[in-house]
């Protein structure tokens, strides 16, 4: 009786445990799951993603075109966000909020020092007394410098007319008719050549109007290189009351405002200051921006983890690389070529529509324009095929030169253009011992030859210069030369002519013949040794009637040289007695006296 009573108590207990779950936020979660049921159901298709939500380059990755989905991810770089903090700096960029009074350059030139750096550049100069937007760039994001500061730019200005004006309706509509393209001379203290210009100011919008003190408030987004202090002064001469500038703020640099993470010189220091002494990293990522927060408004092409390294080399994008690709792309647009990760590898132009760039099998998708990924970031991937990698063996055997290019111990079959035009297309023969071995022997037979007419030795040839021809063959024979052939044919002689078949066909068809294939057959049915053999007798026999000439013609030398030799002694003989006769007659008068 007493343990069934405790047991009813135990039970009790359970209860009102399970009504306290309950009753809690975690106790509904629990019987929530315990009711409904949680399986991985099958699918026939993959539910698409959401990424309006991802950062940056990444965002609406889902709305690309896709070319294909098979390409073989890397474990190499890192997501623009995630980058190891040496390289979130060097890839990165500050929208700085500039202060009154030192010069954009100088600006500049602290942060660099701040930051410890090697490089850093600036969207567009602002004058010393003018605050606002300057977008930094840090290192390798100075390749983005140019694209910022030929991009368009947001002022609010306040200018000081002279004297009253009738009324606000007035000075609004003088600053609306100064929009479209403008002529303007730079002011006389000013960074550029004063010289008259045109730039050209897309919209402008009156603020505020003080009658009062006279001053007026505006807005305006212009062409980079405007002048918003002569702007003010032609307002002035519009309203004809005359004006300047009092103070300016750029809004908008580009693409950054005033609204995106707008930091100041004093974020930069202390933001540094934190990370070297507590070791705290959050403050610099906030401070800087990854360089691909420059690039969102340019079209997309996603390119293949194999391709990137190629790019960041200089090779153009092909078709074999694209992997996604956004709507609406003309040739000559500039785009981003961006990784799987989001990463900027390039700025580049377009050689494709987007039709194109879907239908096409092959071709070239873009050019670059400036790269901005570091070399060898990912690894390198080409010059990994077949051709490739005996091209390098045959470099490091010696069959090629250093720079990949045929040389005299290039093989015939590298040198072979394959013909690719039909089924009939055949190859060129190998060259074989036996082929190698006849020419050999034919050639020491005329150097033989040759020493016994000539009397002199000639060096030896090697194989492959026996096998080089000296000139271009003769197709034309004459038929005596034909006839010559003697009845008792050699072994070699007789295997010519059992392939003499193949051999004419492959000179028949219309490929490129390598220049070492030496046995191969004309169509008069002489082989190209044969051809050779009677080109250098015709050479030898030239050389033995030239030296004949030579043994010839020396008797007649040496006799004309023995005539010279004796005229001059004779010559000599009697200048030595006249001298000894004048010797003789002075003695004699000298006797005398």
């Amino acid at each position: 009786m007493a343990a069934s009573e405790s047991k009813k108590k135990r039970k009790e207990k359970r209860r009102e445990e399970g009504e306290e779950l309950e009753e809690g936020d975690g106790g509904l979660v629990v019987v929530e799951q315990a009711d409904a049921d949680y399986l991985i159901k099958p699918q026939s298709t993959t539910p698409p993603l959401d990424t309006s939500k991802w950062p940056i380059l990444l965002k609406n990755y889902d709305k690309l075109n896709v070319r294909t989905g098979h390409y073989t991810p890397l474990p190499t770089g890192h997501t623009p966000l995630k980058r190891p903090l040496f390289d979130y700096v060097r890839y990165g960029v500050i929208n700085l909020d500039k202060p009154a009074n030192p010069s954009s350059h100088e600006v500049v030139a602290w942060i660099r020092r701040m930051l410890r750096v090697d490089k850093t550049g600036h969207s567009g100069t602002l004058d010393p007394k003018v605050t606002g937007s300057l977008i930094v760039c840090v290192d390798r994001a100075t390749r983005l410098v140019k694209a910022q500061q030929g991009a368009g730019k947001e002022y609010v200005c306040v200018a000081r007319l002279h004297s009253a004006v009738e009324s606000v309706a007035k000075v609004a509509q003088a600053i609306e008719t100064l929009t479209g393209a403008l002529f303007q001379r730079p002011p006389l203290i000013s960074a550029v050549k004063r010289q008259l210009r045109i730039r050209t100011i897309y919209e402008s919008k009156l603020l505020e109007y003080d009658a009062e003190r006279h001053l007026v408030v505006f807005w305006v987004s212009c062409e980079a290189g405007t002048y918003i202090r002569t702007l003010c002064v032609h307002l002035g001469l519009l309203l004809g009351v005359g004006g300047h500038m009092q103070e300016l703020r750029r809004v908008r640099s580009g693409i950054l405002g005033e609204k995106d993470n707008l930091v100041t010189m004093h974020d930069v220091l202390d933001a540094q200051w934190l990370y070297d002494n507590h070791k705290d990293e959050s403050y610099l990522r906030r401070v800087i921006m990854p360089l691909e927060v420059l690039l969102t408004s340019y079209k997309r092409c996603v390119v293949k983890d194999s391709a990137v390294n190629a790019i960041c080399y200089g090779a153009k994008l092909m078709i074999p690389g694209l992997l996604r690709y956004e709507q609406g792309i003309e040739v000559g647009e500039e785009i981003v070529l961006m990784t799987t990760k989001g990463e900027a590898i390039a700025l580049g132009i377009a050689q494709m529509t987007t039709a194109v760039m879907a239908t096409c099998d092959h071709g070239v998708v873009a050019k670059v324009k400036r790269v901005v990924m570091e070399r060898d970031t990912y690894p390198r991937k080409w010059g990994l095929g077949p051709r490739a990698t005996t091209k390098k063996k045959m470099i490091n055997d010696g069959l090629l030169d250093k720079h990949g290019k045929p040389n005299e111990k290039t093989p015939a079959e590298w040198l072979r253009v394959p013909n690719l035009d039909g089924p009939t297309a055949a190859a060129a023969p190998p060259i074989t011992k036996e082929k190698t071995e006849d020419a050999d022997k034919v050639q020491a037979e005329e150097t033989a030859d040759a020493s016994a007419v000539v009397g002199k030795k000639r060096p030896k040839e090697s194989p492959v210069q026996a096998s080089t021809p000296e000139g271009a063959p003769k197709k034309k024979k004459s038929k005596v030369e034909e006839a010559e052939t003697p009845n008792g044919e050699t072994e070699s002689q007789k295997k010519k002519k059992k392939k003499r078949k193949e051999d004419l066909e492959i000179v028949n068809t219309p490929q490129v013949v390598p220049a070492s294939a030496n046995n191969e057959e004309t169509p008069n049915g002489e082989t190209k040794s044969e051809k050779k053999k009677k080109k250098k007798d015709k050479k030898e026999k030239s050389k033995e009637d030239a030296d004949m000439m030579d043994t010839a013609e020396l008797p007649a030398s040496a006799e004309k040289s023995d005539k010279k030799k004796k005229k001059k002694k004779e010559k000599s003989k009697e200048d030595a007695e006249d001298t000894a006769e004048l010797h003789v007659s002075a003695e004699k008068s000298e006797k005398k006296k």
